[in-house]
């Protein structure tokens, strides 16, 4: 079974970095960007065995507690097979 973790800045949390890129692409001429958001995604392969279940609650809390930074970050939690 895989999964993906995508984890962002909340929106009430500045994005410098997505700043930075929205004003490179409006830079090279894409004008009708108005703004960028970046984040970042976790591939995760699960043992066999782990149930559908097992697995959505795992991910949770390793997302929550390992992988995102609850203060700023948002995640979400999608499995894929």
């Amino acid at each position: 079974m895989k999964a993906r973790v995508y984890v962002a800045m909340k929106p009430s949390v500045l994005d410098p970095q997505g700043q930075t890129i929205c004003h490179a692409l409006n830079g090279l001429g894409h004008k009708k960007i108005a703004a960028v958001r970046q984040g970042k995604y976790f591939d995760i392969t699960l043992a066999e065995g782990a149930t559908r279940e097992e697995a959505a609650q795992e991910l949770d809390e390793i997302a929550r507690d390992v992988l995102s930074n609850g203060v700023i970050e948002d995640y979400r939690v999608e499995i894929l097979d």
